[in-house]
């Protein structure tokens, strides 16, 4: 088991460029899938769950090779095994996003149901309620979902009970392919789903609206390639960095940025007493002044994000006074509370809210991430405690954030691999 050592104590301070969107770059690894010609993405992260994602669309018969350490060339074929590996998909939860483009394009899918990290219940059945209105037979069979079409799928309007982002992309890449229009209807509005949107129309889609409550989407006989494609920068990276200055009253400069998509994180900050402000094309963060303590509900795109509340919630914990964080996502994310009061949090959990009591002080000790956003936690948590932090499961970290020693070194922190 891989063990981070964090020597807390130290502020952050320096530059450091943020990498491309984990979630928006596992959802146009999908869907490049659907390309008739070749894909060159650019800006991928790399983290373990590209590298899975990776795996799994070579398995099913697309070439896939790293130009550099941030580059991709995808080439997908004409025939495809729609029937990735169970012990692969189950590492993953946005492999479920493979079930629309290969309905679409391939007419048949045998997908696992998938995995990833316990914070909660995340139910498919938007996914297949959504794709069964495009004419898609959905059946289930030892723990896979099974796919079938009889020809193209047909357009029609969908609405989404919950604006679900893994249900608005997988219905939202089907569709490009579908005969006819498909209107959806209360989806979500990350700014992943709008880079998403913006790939496939560089393949040739027609797709409008994304970002807002309603996506419109004329479906085209087939796509093409794309000579290249930036992934957008990663908001919970920026976000997780910034939080960790603000916690170690640091000085920080974060570049390849879009200020917009972090504005519910930076205006928390704020709150708190945290100086942030853009600079050019850049973001700085500064830990200065007197820390106030803030309230903080979680809701899908533009609300707070669920996954920056593990990480404000070791900033919280030393900040004088007492914050409430009320969790409207996902119901197991309070799981890491345990951790961070075995380095001498005070906080309490009552069922979707905890109360966090500001202490003066963080000790580093033996600590477990239980989840990604978790893990991130726990590294700001080290970063502020006195003495040395190890963390264990550090294969959840890895799963999210791009060379995270590396970027903390350079920013002044001894962090070491165990």
């Amino acid at each position: 088991m891989e063990k981070l050592v964090i020597y807390g104590g130290k502020p952050l301070n320096g530059r450091i460029r943020i990498s491309g969107a984990k979630n928006a770059a596992l959802a146009i690894l999908c869907a490049s899938i659907m390309a008739g010609e070749e894909v060159l993405l650019e800006n991928i992260p790399d983290i373990s769950d590209v590298r899975v994602m990776v795996d799994i669309i070579r398995f099913i018969g697309a070439e896939a090779a790293w130009v550099d350490d941030s580059s991709l060339r995808i080439i997908s074929p004409v025939k495809i095994v729609a029937d990735p590996p169970c012990e692969l998909v189950k590492k993953l939860r946005a492999s479920n996003l493979l079930l629309g483009p290969l309905l679409a394009r391939f007419g048949y899918a045998r997908v696992s149901l998938p995995g990833g990290c316990n914070i909660g219940v995340r139910p498919m059945d938007l996914h297949f309620k959504g794709l069964s209105f495009l004419g898609a037979d959905i059946s289930f069979d030892g723990g896979f979902a099974l796919g079938k079409t009889n020809g193209r799928l047909k357009g029609a309007r969908v609405y989404l009970d919950f604006p679900s982002v893994g249900a608005t992309e997988n219905i939202m890449m089907a569709a490009c392919l579908a005969e006819g229009q498909t209107v959806l209807e209360n989806v979500a509005k990350e700014p992943e789903i709008v880079d998403l949107a913006n790939f496939l129309n560089c393949l040739g889609a027609k797709v409008r609206g994304a970002g807002t409550d309603i996506i419109k989407i004329e479906g085209v006989k087939e796509l093409g390639g794309c000579v290249r494609y930036a992934v957008i920068p990663d908001r919970i990276e920026a976000g997780t960095l910034m939080v960790a200055a603000a916690a170690t009253r640091g000085h920080l400069v974060l570049e390849n940025i879009i200020p917009p998509h972090v504005e519910p994180i930076c205006a928390k900050l704020r709150e708190a007493g945290i100086y942030v402000a853009e600079e050019g094309d850049n973001l700085v963060v500064k830990g200065n002044g007197q820390l106030h303590p803030v309230d903080i509900k979680t809701l899908p795109y533009p609300g707070f994000p669920t996954d920056m509340q593990s990480q404000m919630m070791a900033f919280l914990s030393i900040v004088g006074g007492t914050s409430v964080i009320i969790e409207n996502i996902f119901e197991n994310r309070f799981q890491i509370a345990d951790e961070l009061k075995r380095m001498g949090a005070r906080i309490k959990v009552e069922g979707r809210m905890a109360v966090i009591e500001g202490v003066k002080g963080l000790q580093g000790t033996n600590v477990r991430a239980t989840d990604l956003r978790a893990g991130a936690s726990l590294v700001i948590a080290g970063l502020i405690a006195q003495g040395k932090t190890v963390i264990s499961n550090a294969c959840f970290i890895d799963r999210g954030y791009d060379r995270l020693e590396e970027k903390l070194t350079r920013l002044g922190i001894r962090v070491e691999r165990a």
